[in-house]
């Protein structure tokens, strides 16, 4: 793993991947990343039509679109696509390629996880791709995945974990109440914790399917960024700006975090105080340098 981990989009927004009449318009919209769904939003008898059409747009680059009558627009986003975990073999052989940034891998376990990671480096080479280039973010879905997350998280092909939240409270037997917050705060906090401790990216924050709920929904992000979580998925368009609202750091954040670089490096590091006379030490240094490049990688909107 990189020393200094990837920051990754603030916003990954899921289009289903039988419905490619979608895709040149998510492609166009605000979303930092789509997510071309091969999972849940395809029905089981049109998993072979969605692979396809999924193929066709990540290798039609500015030539014919996914739906085979439009141009397809220059993505600015990330593309990646979510993989089925009992076909991501067929799934991996119908969609790498130069266009595809990563995999999100549905359910995973340590032994899917490896048995994606084998045959994305056979694909890699056998399609002139660089080495290691297409990463895996791993979503955590059933009690299973958390037991054996030590393991998950030493594979060198993840680039961090995600949050499937709806599925693993299922597979918990837990409800979503005021009761049970706690609880599921000390599980979010889990992936946090795995993914700082093996120098792996802020982990994918959940979405909401209450899609008409915009103050849920921003309530809900600051509390996922203010638990570590540095990136968010979509199920709606709508969704979107109110994420980079909430993971882009804000004037007054960036002013702050300039100033205490700048009062750091200006003393040479070692201990000191800002203008406000607090202490500025080395964690409260990384803090606001993460803050900074955070900043830096937002695409210019």
């Amino acid at each position: 793993m990189p020393s200094t981990p990837a920051v990754l989009p603030r916003s990954f927004l899921y289009v289903p991947g039988n419905k490619p009449d979608l895709f040149p318009k998510a492609a166009a919209g605000a979303a930092d990343a789509l997510i071309l769904d091969l999972e849940d939003a395809v029905p089981l008898d049109r998993k072979g039509e969605a692979r396809a059409a999924v193929g066709r747009w990540l290798s039609a680059g500015a030539g014919t679109g996914a739906a085979g009558a439009s141009p397809r627009p220059e993505p600015r986003q990330q593309q990646w696509v979510r993989l089925n975990p009992d076909s991501f073999d067929s799934d991996l052989h119908a969609v790498t390629g130069p266009a595809l940034d990563g995999v999100f891998l549905a359910k995973c376990s340590r032994a899917v996880l490896e048995g994606a990671a084998g045959v994305l480096a056979e694909l890699e080479i056998e399609r002139d791709l660089p080495a290691g280039s297409i990463g895996i973010i791993g979503l955590i879905e059933d009690a299973a995945a958390l037991a054996e997350l030590d393991d998950i998280v030493r594979s060198r092909r993840l680039v961090t974990l995600a949050l499937g939240e709806v599925d693993l409270l299922a597979d918990l037997r837990m409800a979503r109440t005021a009761g049970t917050a706690a609880a599921l705060d000390s599980l979010r906090t889990r992936l946090v914790v795995a993914c700082a401790a093996a120098g792996l990216s802020a982990p994918v924050g959940p979405t909401s399917t209450a899609i008409r709920d915009t103050e849920l929904f921003e309530r809900t992000g600051r509390h996922l960024h203010d638990l570590g979580f540095r990136s968010r998925t979509a199920v709606h368009p709508s969704q979107v700006e109110l994420i980079h609202k909430t993971f882009t750091p804000d004037d007054a954040a960036l002013a702050a975090a300039r100033e205490l670089v700048g009062r750091f490096d200006g003393q040479g590091g070692g201990v000191g105080v800002d203008s406000a006379g607090r202490l500025i030490d080395a964690a409260v240094i990384r803090s606001a340098r993460e803050t900074l490049g955070r900043a830096a990688a937002a695409p210019r909107e």
